[in-house]
């Protein structure tokens, strides 16, 4: 059985150390192996603290975040290319001090809308920076997943034949792909060939609903994605994202364009999707046996 995990924006927009005991203390609550905390506010952040909560409720804890425009790997200009390079590092630190294996996301770019295609020199500095942050997290024992994500949120990674291309020029053993079901559903032609063609270099997933909402009450094809996680026999971590305009996160909650609430009750969501993924993963795995 996959670990399921659960992205700490369903509980509180922020990592003091108030909010953090709280994502901790509900996460566990809600049955989840792990947490995923957000690195767009790091400042605010007790690390002894959060290491210490996740022992003491025995919690696992992958790390992420995205770029922005002025600290930017992708960037033309080696002083945001500079920018980003130090958030990368601080985003790997930050990781291994809490005891984390993983940390995915945006690494390659801006999270942003962007208003031009990427130019060939600003691809060569992503993909220079990428090697150069693998080596630095290899040294820490920290895995890189870099996160597909749709045309809005990036102009570099929007499917994950493109990530693939990018993992064999990084070249790196500790950078993998990390698919979401929210992206996917914008930008793939369906749920089953980006997981197969990803294979063993699949290393983390994000289970999002189309409107980022309760597990099946969107259009995803859930069966479909969580059949092709059973073909290649994926044992990584599942965690489940959603987004509600009912906690706010300044850094994160306008460039995701959070502008609606779909849900006012952490709990009952988060516990909804623990039991929709784990009941998804349970059945693809029996139609393999049975098949």
């Amino acid at each position: 059985m996959n670990k399921l995990g659960v992205h700490a924006l369903v509980w509180a927009g922020d990592l003091t150390p108030e909010s953090t005991r709280k994502v901790i203390i509900q996460t566990k609550a809600a049955g989840f192996d792990l947490v995923e905390l957000s690195l767009h506010g790091p400042k605010v952040m007790d690390l002894a603290l959060t290491r210490d909560l996740l022992q003491e409720h025995g919690l696992e804890i992958g790390c992420s975040r995205g770029l922005t425009l002025d600290a930017d790997v992708s960037s033309d200009n080696p002083e945001s290319v500079a920018r980003g390079l130090a958030l990368l590092e601080e985003g790997v630190s930050i990781t291994a001090e809490l005891g984390g294996k993983y940390f995915g996301g945006i690494l390659y770019g801006a999270m942003a809308k962007y208003h031009a295609p990427l130019t060939a020199q600003g691809r060569r500095n992503a993909v220079d920076s990428l090697k150069r942050i693998a080596d630095f997290a290899l040294k820490k024992d920290v895995t890189l997943g870099l996160e597909v994500v749709n045309r809005y949120e990036s102009n570099l990674l929007n499917t994950a034949s493109q990530a693939l291309g990018m993992l064999d020029e990084v070249n790196a053993p500790n950078v993998v792909v990390h698919l979401d079901t929210y992206h996917m559903n914008i930008e793939e032609s369906d749920f089953m060939q980006p997981v197969l063609a990803c294979g063993k270099r699949l290393g983390y997933v994000h289970i999002g609903e189309s409107n980022r909402g309760y597990l099946g009450s969107g259009t995803i094809d859930f069966a479909q994605f969580f059949h092709a996680l059973s073909m290649i026999g994926y044992e990584g971590v599942v965690t489940f994202e959603s987004f509600s305009s009912t906690v706010v996160n300044e850094q994160l909650s306008n460039a995701l364009a959070i502008w609606r609430n779909l849900w006012d009750d952490s709990m009952d969501l988060a516990t909804h999707a623990r039991t929709f993924m784990a009941g998804g993963i349970n059945a693809a795995a029996k139609a393999r046996v049975h098949h």
